[in-house]
């Protein structure tokens, strides 16, 4: 992983180590092993990874790929919407991640998939825990998400996302009354500049992106929105809605906390409707979660919609 960054105001005086991470990705851990291996230098120069920046000095180098084991099955719940013998459509509950990775390697959306299905193949060596996973949704949201069962199954899914086939839509809690009925966002997204974790918009190499919302109901400082994703790109609903100036009730990392809002035990945001040609077949299929009981309640105590 080559990183290479120049110092701006805004982060002069931080530590070389804290740097490196924000821009890459990587844990604290492999970036100080980086740097003291010589592989982060700034501005040509070793440094300890205390160092202290100044504005114009360039942090670039590289961060040695980790070696990945492949993820083990695990007995977990699955809410299966259907299944056969190309492709699996699972209710993803809130609160799973989907593959496991530094801070979650184990009790993954993967590892009870493992488990339901023994045969099931992963797209390549190289990500062993990816296994049958051609799209994904952020932990804390609910509903559809289709893995592949086969490796035609998973090079045509890929295929169909990649090229925009598939319907994906979803049910949002927006903070704030949207004033039009529905709307478009065609903001691109892309990394941070610095906080490498989270994405926004109209950054240096952003990716398009377009969203497409109606509203369902409006109630007490809350829109209920339905929501369609032409593209899919990282945390693009929550980005896109930040941006508007609505974000999503319960959403910790892209709401502002200057906005007061009822008490939801995670983001409002859920995966409905996922549309896409079946594998196999090539026939279109369709498949809808039901709306969790967390998010039910949050909507019934707003009396927002009845029924949904």
């Amino acid at each position: 992983m080559k990183i290479e960054i120049e110092i701006s105001d805004e982060v002069m005086g931080e530590r070389l180590d804290q740097v490196a991470a924000a821009v890459s990705g990587a844990t604290r851990g492999r970036v100080v092993a980086a740097i003291k291996k010589g592989l982060i230098l700034v501005s040509g120069q070793p440094k300890k990874p205390g160092y202290r920046l100044k504005p114009g000095e360039v942090v670039s180098g590289r961060i040695e790929p980790t070696v990945e084991s492949a993820p083990c099955a695990e007995s977990l719940p699955l809410d299966i919407l259907f299944e056969d013998d190309h492709i699996i459509v699972v209710n993803k509950p809130a609160g799973m991640v989907v593959h496991p990775a530094p801070g979650n390697p184990s009790k993954t959306l993967v590892n009870a998939l493992l488990y339901h299905c023994p045969h099931l193949e992963h797209p390549g060596e190289k990500v062993p825990e990816r296994a049958g996973i051609v799209h994904r949704l952020d932990k804390d949201t609910s509903g559809v998400l289709v893995a592949a069962k086969s490796r035609h199954a998973f090079d045509f899914l890929q295929k169909e996302f990649k090229q925009r086939r598939v319907v994906k839509q979803y049910l949002g809690l927006a903070i704030g009354n949207l004033k039009e009925s529905s709307g478009r966002i065609t903001l691109p997204i892309g990394r941070h500049p610095t906080k490498r974790k989270i994405m926004t918009v109209n950054t240096e190499r952003a990716r398009p992106a377009e969203t497409l919302w109606r509203v369902l109901g409006r109630v007490d400082g809350y829109t209920l929105v339905d929501v369609a994703l032409k593209t899919g790109r990282t945390h693009q609903i929550r980005v896109h809605f930040r941006a508007l100036g609505f974000p999503l009730a319960g959403d910790t990392v892209y709401g502002f906390r200057r906005k007061k809002s009822i008490a939801v035990p995670r983001q409002m945001l859920h995966a409905r409707t996922l549309g896409f040609r079946h594998p196999w077949s090539g026939q279109r299929v369709e498949f809808t979660a039901p709306l969790p009981m967390d998010m039910a309640g949050v909507l019934e105590r707003l009396d927002i919609l009845k029924p949904l």
